[in-house]
């Protein structure tokens, strides 16, 4: 896992080859503005526009997920945003089996920590990232990129 802000973008460009990509989109859209919905930006990069009221913890815990097949890059637009995370190698109990369509698995498990993103920082999971998003009391507006793995 991954967290900063976007003005830190470019340290991560080689991370992978398509996170130039995705932080060149992220710097060049008027993310405040953007419509809510899913868009192709390129082959292997979807963009994922929310914004919707906060979760309790409780509630975000009922999709403590992960992925397989994408990284996401989570952007906190506008709001405070908490998310849980613990590492994948940690999590014992899965909650059903992994949907290869939704490219997702949940786990009956607690986070190790808490960490909150505001306006402008971002987190990046990997498939070893399991976590809770969208804890919060407010309006949350946020970007989730998906980078094909």
């Amino acid at each position: 896992m991954i967290i900063d802000t976007i003005e830190n973008a470019d340290k991560y460009y080689s991370v992978h080859p398509l996170f130039e990509q995705a932080f060149n989109y992220i710097h060049s859209t008027d993310l405040l503005n953007a419509e809510i919905g899913k868009f192709q930006v390129s082959e292997g990069l979807l963009a994922l526009y929310t914004d919707n009221p906060g979760k309790t913890k409780e509630q975000s815990l009922e999709k403590f997920e992960c992925h397989n097949k994408n990284i996401d890059i989570q952007v906190c637009i506008r709001g405070h945003e908490t998310i849980g995370w613990k590492p994948r190698a940690n999590c014992t109990n899965p909650k059903g089996e992994y949907s290869q369509e939704k490219d997702v698995l949940f786990y009956d498990c607690s986070p190790d920590m808490y960490f909150q993103l505001q306006d402008g920082q971002f987190a990046i999971f990997f498939p070893e990232d399991v976590h809770a998003p969208m804890i919060g009391n407010d309006m949350i507006k946020k970007l989730v990129m998906k980078v094909k793995i």
